[in-house]
C-alpha cells in the first residue's frame, strides 16, 4: 500500500474550520501508520511549536505549513469590494529556510497586508519563496476559482506562475471531499 500524508489539515486554530486538537493530531496519524503529517491553519502559525513538540514525541515527522490568504491586487490595497475577494494558498516549510520565510510571510500578512484577514501578495510571495512548497489549496484557490468560472485560461495563467516561482515544488491540490464542485475541479 502506498503511504499517505494529510499536506492540508486545519488545527482548533483555524477557527470555526478546524476541528483537529494539536495533541490528538499526531497520535491518530501514527494511528493510521502515516509517518508525516502537516499542519496548515489559515492565516496563522500559532500551533506550529506545540504541533511540532507532539509529532516529535509520537515519532511522526512534522511539516509546518499555513493555509495564507492572497491579496486579489496588492497586500496594501484595501479597497471594499474589490480587496476583500483574496484567495487560499497552501504553503510548505521544507527546511529552515522555508519556515523562517513562512513566519515572515504570516508576519507581513498581518502587518502590512490585514484587511478583514491577514493577506499576503504575489510580491512578496515571489520574494520570499525559498525553501517552501506550495499547494494550489482548496475551492477557495485561484487556479480552482478560475475553473469554477469556465476560465480555464486564467487557471493555467495563475498554475504557471506558480510554477515559474515553486518550479518542481508547486503541486496542484487535489481534494475528496464530496462537493459536487470538487469532483469537477478534480478532473
Amino acid at each position: 500500500m502506498p503511504e499517505f500524508v494529510h499536506l492540508h489539515v486545519h488545527s482548533e486554530y483555524s477557527l470555526l474550520d478546524g476541528m483537529c486538537r494539536i495533541k490528538d493530531l499526531p497520535k491518530r496519524a501514527k494511528e493510521l501508520g502515516m509517518k508525516a503529517i502537516a499542519i496548515t491553519d489559515h492565516g496563522v502559525m500559532y500551533g506550529a511549536v506545540n504541533f511540532y513538540k507532539e509529532c516529535i514525541k509520537e515519532g511522526i515527522k512534522p511539516i509546518i505549513g499555513c493555509e495564507v490568504y492572497v491579496a486579489p491586487r496588492n497586500r496594501l490595497n484595501k479597497e471594499s469590494g474589490i480587496d476583500d475577494e483574496y484567495s487560499h494558498l497552501i504553503l510548505l516549510a521544507k527546511n529552515k529556510i522555508g519556515y523562517q520565510n513562512l513566519i515572515k510571510l504570516v508576519s507581513l500578512s498581518f502587518t502590512e497586508g490585514y484587511y478583514y484577514k491577514p493577506r499576503i501578495d504575489t510580491e512578496i510571495l515571489e520574494e520570499y519563496s525559498e525553501g517552501l512548497i506550495c499547494l494550489s489549496a482548496c475551492l477557495a484557490g485561484s487556479v480552482n476559482k478560475a475553473i469554477l468560472k469556465d476560465d480555464l485560461e486564467k487557471a493555467k495563467e495563475v498554475a504557471l506562475w506558480h510554477k515559474n516561482i515553486f518550479g518542481e515544488d508547486y503541486y496542484l491540490e487535489i481534494q475528496n471531499n464530496g462537493l459536487p464542485e470538487q469532483v469537477m475541479v478534480n478532473q
